[in-house]
């Protein structure tokens, strides 16, 4: 009887402090300077010349063609979710070394808080490829 005592005691615990745990925050990737948005994109295998930057406010709420970029974001591990409805600066990137069906390929960069919050590749001719950096 003491050992199924002991044993109900010790599962209990163990449920308690899993449920307790705090989960481990999804890391940052800083990027408030041109060369940390280059080696950002270089990091992933991309080589990247810097093409215009404009602000922009993310929505609130996203439409179902937002809800498709959030969900590459949120494969990437990038916090877009986290700032809807925040100002943010959008970074337009020339692709240098990657043009399939000689498309020429831009990516962009969405940086709230000097923090990569989004981020994706895609075809100049009004992305017909899209693809995720990472």
């Amino acid at each position: 009887m003491i050992k199924i005592l002991f044993a109900t005691v010790s599962v209990a615990f163990l449920m308690l402090t899993a449920c307790n745990s705090k989960e481990t925050p999804t890391p940052v990737t800083v990027v408030g300077d041109v060369n940390q948005r280059i080696d950002y994109f270089a990091s992933h295998g991309w080589e990247a010349e810097e093409v215009s930057e404009k602000n922009i406010t993310i929505p609130y709420e996203f439409s179902s063609l937002y809800e498709i970029y959030a969900s590459m974001q949120d494969k990437q591990g990038l916090p877009l979710r986290k700032y809807a409805g925040k100002t943010a600066k959008l970074f337009v990137y020339e692709i240098k070394n990657y043009n399939p069906y000689n498309k020429k390929m831009l990516a962009e960069l969405l940086v709230c808080d000097n923090i990569a919050v989004a981020s994706m590749v895609y075809s100049e001719d009004g992305g017909s490829l899209r693809m995720p950096v990472s």
